[in-house]
């Protein structure tokens, strides 16, 4: 699995930071990724992460 943020839609607002984040680091307008291939034990909250995102700026890509 490999984590994708477009930085055009995120706003930073920090939802996946507060579902993952072990994955996710919020800052003031945008949103980093720690880790773009997070193990598979972090699937659920990575998930929760992209569902919950206000701007649709993350996405789940399977390798």
């Amino acid at each position: 699995m490999r984590v994708v943020v477009d930085l055009d839609l995120c706003q930073g607002h920090g939802m996946c930071e507060l579902e993952a984040s072990d994955v996710f680091v919020a800052d003031r307008d945008h949103v980093e990724v720690l880790d773009d291939h997070p193990d598979e034990s972090h699937r659920s909250e990575v998930v929760a992460a992209v569902r919950y995102c206000p701007t649709q700026a993350l996405k789940i890509v399977e390798d």
